[in-house]
């Protein structure tokens, strides 16, 4: 079997992912809780939102991200739409360092238009001593760098995708 070619997200990602995210009436198969932070220690908040161009929000980008703690307890993959004040958010646990890497979360992007989803990472504003060593951070022009770092505001992440425009994020071949 082949791979299907990409498709632009539809109405069947809204309808069967995100459907609150375009008010039917059901309930979404996914949400950002990658771990509870009622009864999770140490739980992170990362907050959002997708911007075109003209650094306008777009109201139906559905985000999935991916990350590994160092001990595969959360690795794996975890989507949102955006809900309606047009952010995503996650809540989550930092990850850890590994292989000598600074902590990051992959972001994965689809939305409207797009016929291959767009990868990018996010990493922390904490983290100065491994950002300053990261092999694929310190890869990126010096002045593009802080597109792909999130700022630390207590236990919330602040990170905002800008598809286009003077402040395009960084986005990634995988």
């Amino acid at each position: 079997m082949k791979q299907t070619p990409s498709q632009t997200v539809g109405p069947y990602f809204a309808y069967g992912l995100t459907p609150q995210q375009y008010n039917y009436d059901f309930p979404s198969h996914v949400d950002g809780n990658m771990v509870d932070p009622l009864t999770t220690p140490n739980t992170i908040t990362i907050i959002g939102q997708v911007l075109d161009g003209e650094g306008k929000p777009i109201d139906d980008a559905m985000i999935e991200v991916w990350q590994n703690d160092g001990e595969k307890a959360l690795f794996g993959r975890y989507g949102t739409g955006t809900d309606p004040n047009n952010r995503f958010i996650f809540n989550t646990i930092k990850p850890k360092s590994v292989n000598g890497q600074a902590p990051y979360v992959t972001f994965v992007v689809f939305m409207r238009g797009q016929l291959i989803h767009s990868f990018t990472r996010m990493y922390f504003s904490d983290e100065t001593s491994l950002n300053k060593t990261d092999e694929t951070l310190n890869s990126i022009p010096e002045h593009r760098r802080n597109t792909l770092i999130a700022k630390q505001n207590g236990n919330q992440y602040q990170f905002d995708i800008h598809m286009q425009g003077d402040l395009e994020t960084v986005f990634f071949d995988i």
